[in-house]
């Protein structure tokens, strides 16, 4: 299922939201302030953050909060700089 994970930019609480149409219309509205200020966030899954014997990334960590939905869990993955 195609979930999806947006950031308020106005109180910085995190949403998710199930699309099951991409030509489904959907009110892109924070719960908690009604803001329409959101931004898209990219939101991994099956990564292993343990890094030994799996060729897992150095320096990388999660996230953890209370969304709208329950939880969610943020991956910060280490790679290349974008200049």
């Amino acid at each position: 299922m195609p979930i999806f994970e947006f950031k308020c930019l106005s109180c910085e609480e995190f949403i998710e939201l199930l699309i099951m149409n991409k030509n489904e219309e959907i009110e892109l509205k924070c719960p908690k302030c009604e803001s329409h200020e959101l931004e898209r966030v990219l939101s991994t899954t099956n990564y292993n953050m343990n890094g030994a014997n799996t060729g897992g990334s150095p320096g990388s960590s999660t996230q953890t909060r209370t969304c709208s939905g329950g939880s969610c869990t943020t991956y910060n993955i280490p790679g290349p700089d974008s200049a």
